[in-house]
């Protein structure tokens, strides 16, 4: 990157960006469910950023083109081989059982990621709920737990972590993170065991009944697949690009080839999400180039030094730029300030504060993490009627902001 930073005037396409994502749902649902008016949106306000880094530093464009290809390959895999695996049947969908669920994903997030995770369980626990009147808050409590600070514990639960492992940061090292991991979890879990059980107190009878009448045990089908969802954590574990995306494509249309189509019809399964995913992130990854390289070659006049300030930082911009470059960004930022260096460059304390806040504060919005956006499309699709994108900044805002404030207070 050349050593002059970009105006501020070069962010107003991701402000942009952003307040389109925000407003348009509201302005115009119609014309913006179309993922092609979406296209035009992403590629009219990423063609400014586009012209000028041509000019500017083309070597940015092909960082940010090659990211992008590995973010989305990544979870285009996930997507095509997790919506193989059926987890068929109707629970009675108590509030202990949707607890149950959420906190079935939060375990199994870091092992298979937040991604793989919200695409094996969004569904079943969307049919498990589909008597039910009052679902919202459970997609929401999901997006919380399983698509974001699930993924804490290992450096395949989320993508910043996975980069961290990449640039030396010991595989094993992200398990220290539990105890901020352990604290979240339980409280999220507590507070939506309270919330949905009041909920289910103002259920219509009606859909009591049928809850309970309409009921089947959950079957798996497509197992096979499991093997699969296994290939791709091996391949971003052990393969770099551009192997990996070779293999996960390879086992992606392995997987698409050989599972039954009753299967993925039962599933639900579309390209809506995932082509949604694809063409908002392309209008977010060009347009937050500016964005990154200012806060790089600027970011040290934010005065940021202790961890409790990289938490907030680091989680404040994750909530609205993808948090894996954002992580990087504040990784760079703690190894500049010349401070013990622990473990690749920075004390355990900050890197711990990095990893936390672009993680768990990816829950802020909808666009802090690509399985955010997925799980939304995938609820809307299937009848429930999901907040928008300021709506549902009032859910993370009153439920996630004191969780983050007594985190800071126990471990920052």
């Amino acid at each position: 990157m050349t050593a002059t930073p970009p105006g501020l005037y070069t962010v107003l396409p991701f402000l942009a960006m952003l307040l389109a994502i925000a407003i348009l749902p509201l302005l115009a649902p119609h014309w913006w469910e179309s993922n092609r008016n979406k296209l035009v949106v992403a590629a009219g306000l990423g063609a400014p950023v586009l012209l000028l880094y041509l000019v500017r530093e083309p070597a940015a464009l092909l960082h940010t083109a090659q990211d992008y290809v590995s973010f989305l390959t990544l979870l285009a895999g996930l997507f095509v081989v997790s919506g193989g695996i059926l987890l068929k049947g109707d629970l009675v969908a108590t509030p202990l059982v949707n607890t149950g669920f959420l906190a079935l994903g939060a375990l199994i997030a870091s092992l298979i990621g937040t991604t793989g995770a919200s695409m094996l369980l969004i569904r079943p626990l969307l049919q498990t709920n589909q008597e039910r009147t009052r679902v919202k808050h459970t997609v929401i409590f999901f997006i919380f737990l399983v698509s974001n600070i699930g993924g804490m514990l290992t450096p395949l639960g989320d993508p910043p972590l996975f980069l961290g492992y990449l640039q030396g940061v010991p595989f094993a090292w992200t398990f220290r993170l539990w105890p901020p991991w352990i604290v979240m979890v339980v409280v999220l879990l507590a507070v939506y065991f309270v919330w949905d059980t009041r909920a289910y107190t103002r259920e219509p009878l009606s859909a009591i009944r049928r809850d309970r009448t309409e009921r089947a045990p959950l079957r798996l089908h497509g197992g096979a697949n499991t093997l699969a969802l296994l290939g791709v954590i091996l391949a971003v574990a052990f393969l770099g690009a551009p192997w990996r995306e070779l293999a996960i494509v390879a086992v992606a249309a392995v997987s698409y080839r050989s599972t039954a189509p009753a299967i993925r019809e039962a599933n639900g399964f579309t390209t809506y999400p995932i082509v949604e995913v694809a063409v908002l992130f392309l209008g977010i990854f060009l347009t937050m180039i500016p964005a990154l390289e200012l806060l790089r070659l600027r970011g040290a006049e934010l005065g940021v030094r202790e961890p409790w300030q990289f938490f907030w930082a680091t989680g404040a911009l994750s909530s609205f730029l993808d948090n894996a470059p954002t992580y990087l960004t504040f990784l760079a930022l703690g190894q500049g300030l010349g401070l013990a260096p622990e473990v690749v460059g920075v004390p355990h304390a900050i890197l711990a504060a990095i990893s936390v806040g672009a993680v768990a504060m990816g829950a802020n919005t909808y666009i802090g993490n690509a399985p955010n956006f997925m799980v939304k499309a995938i609820a809307e699709e299937a009848g429930v009627r999901m907040p928008s994108f300021a709506g549902y900044m009032l859910y993370s805002g009153a439920v996630l902001l004191p969780l983050f404030v007594l985190v800071t207070v126990l471990f920052f």
